[in-house]
């Protein structure tokens, strides 16, 4: 059974990274199932891939981590800023907080199931289909979004936080949230910086919304976001923590 989860229908070009065999025929089987898929190749090993990535332009990657050679990190690290879209498939779970400080769409722990696999193409299939998106903002109070011929206004009050995913972010809005083509520093220069602060190299997050901050996290809306070392300072002084 096929199945389709974008209401907007696209073909997402899609490679296969891992040096195991049974892997990448058991990820083909999870592709196959899913009709906005297409597998047009697969490697054994990063070097591979960063030929294929090169020649054919794949839109999305699923990416083992340890394999011999070059690692999937270190082939992300590789790729410039237009890279594929990043889902790492692998059964170290040791390696999550590297993976998402290269801005990932998403970490699935092998063995991958079925609802697992789906909710990160979800996720991809929402950043390719907002590709298009361009953003402005005016008085401080409105972000200004073009979502292909659409131009809608959000106010920036209900905004929860901004979240980077490879050359996208994700605008969260509580029971919503837009993505827009963007960097995360590019977003940070419009925003006013009298409501938000960058708290890591993936997240703005909205003064306002903030409802505790423990273990190291702030806490908005029940999500728990990481406070990198190099930002602690600046978010201490402006919040005048005593």
């Amino acid at each position: 059974m096929h199945i389709c989860i974008s209401s907007n229908f696209i073909v997402v070009k899609t490679l296969i990274v891992d040096d195991n065999k049974i892997a990448r025929a058991t990820l083909q089987q999870l592709a196959l199932r899913v009709s906005s898929l297409q597998v047009m190749g697969e490697a054994a090993d990063a070097m591979e891939a960063f030929q294929i990535i090169r020649e054919a332009s794949p839109q999305l990657i699923l990416l083992d981590i340890k394999m011999p050679g070059m690692s999937g990190i270190e082939l992300v690290k590789s790729l410039n800023h237009n890279r594929p879209l990043i889902i790492f498939t692998t059964s170290q779970k040791e390696y999550a907080t590297d993976a998402f400080d290269l801005n990932v769409v998403d970490y699935l722990i092998k063995p991958v199931t079925p609802s697992r696999f789906l909710q990160a193409i979800e996720k991809a299939s929402g950043l390719l289909e907002s590709a298009g998106t361009t953003m402005r903002i005016e008085e401080d109070n409105f972000l200004f979004i073009r979502d292909s011929n659409i131009i809608r206004r959000i106010n920036l009050n209900e905004m929860l936080f901004a979240e980077a995913m490879g050359d996208y972010v994700k605008l969260s809005f509580g029971t919503k949230y837009y993505t827009v083509h963007s960097t995360l520093k590019a977003l940070e220069e419009r925003l006013p910086a009298s409501k938000f602060i960058r708290v890591h190299r993936s997240f703005i997050i909205s003064i306002g919304k903030i409802d505790s901050i423990r273990d190291g996290a702030i806490i908005i809306n029940d999500k728990a976001i990481p406070v990198a070392d190099a930002y602690r300072s600046h978010l201490n002084k402006t919040l005048r923590i005593l």
